[in-house]
């Protein structure tokens, strides 16, 4: 069942909302917004929990007692999801668009998002070691992307 296309994004049940993460960790990028314009700057810097090799939250469940200004992403946050990467299948299913052919719910691969190069895996810094953020923005996560053909609409 593709639940994704058959279901608004606040119909869904936990277990079926927590599987739209593709598993990238571009949210667990440190952002900078330009106080004049409000514009979002991408780095490729990662909060201190982002696992590098596995790409995920090392603190999933406690990650809000130990990072004041992470996100929980909810089914209601809709047009507010534009911090989020291009890519994102929250961002993606609330503008009304379908998952990308790389998506773990797609493939049945969890690796997947991996191998297509879509994840933060090698690409970014822990903010322990980073310095100066500023010195680290980049376009990747957050440029427009092709972020793959959509899934087949079977």
């Amino acid at each position: 069942m593709t639940f994704w296309r058959e279901k608004p994004l606040t119909a869904m049940s936990e277990s079926e909302w927590e599987s739209l993460c593709d598993g990238c960790g571009k949210c667990c990028l440190n952002k900078l917004e330009d106080e004049d314009d409000g514009s979002i700057h991408w780095t490729n810097v990662a909060c201190r929990f982002l696992d590098h090799d596995r790409v995920q939250c090392s603190v999933y469940a406690l990650r809000r007692r130990y990072v004041w200004n992470c996100v929980k992403v909810t089914p209601d946050m809709g047009d507010r999801l534009v911090w989020m990467p291009p890519s994102c299948a929250y961002r993606l299913l609330a503008e009304g668009k379908d998952l990308p052919n790389w998506h773990p719910l797609v493939t049945g691969d969890r690796e997947s998002t991996i191998k297509a190069g879509m994840s933060v895996r090698g690409r970014a810094v822990d903010e322990r070691d980073a310095g100066d953020f500023e010195d680290h923005v980049v376009d990747w996560p957050g440029a427009p992307v092709d972020a793959g053909a959509p899934a087949s609409q079977d």
